[in-house]
């Protein structure tokens, strides 16, 4: 399961997001259905459970949320934004 890192710091409003990085000092613009997608992840939905909500509350095709959503994932990922959790 994935989840925020320790090292970041989130901000969401109707205009969009902002991640902070506090380990490397960089600064993360976000749209809003980016920082929505972060800002469900944070309260702890999964990655199916946030396809899902875009699904909904956007209209999107739950095959192309479910591939935005893993791809955006995936770049945050890469940036150490988000870690994934062990399941025990």
């Amino acid at each position: 399961m994935l989840q925020l890192s320790k090292n970041v710091r989130f901000t969401h409003n109707e205009e969009g997001g902002v991640v902070l990085d506090i380990l490397h000092g960089q600064m993360y613009r976000l749209n809003f259905v980016g920082s929505r997608m972060l800002e469900l992840l944070a309260a702890g939905y999964s990655e199916e459970s946030v396809a899902e909500d875009l699904n909904r509350k956007f209209g999107v095709r739950l095959e192309t949320a479910r591939n935005d959503v893993r791809d955006f994932f995936e770049v945050l990922e890469q940036h150490a934004l988000i870690v994934r959790r062990r399941c025990s």
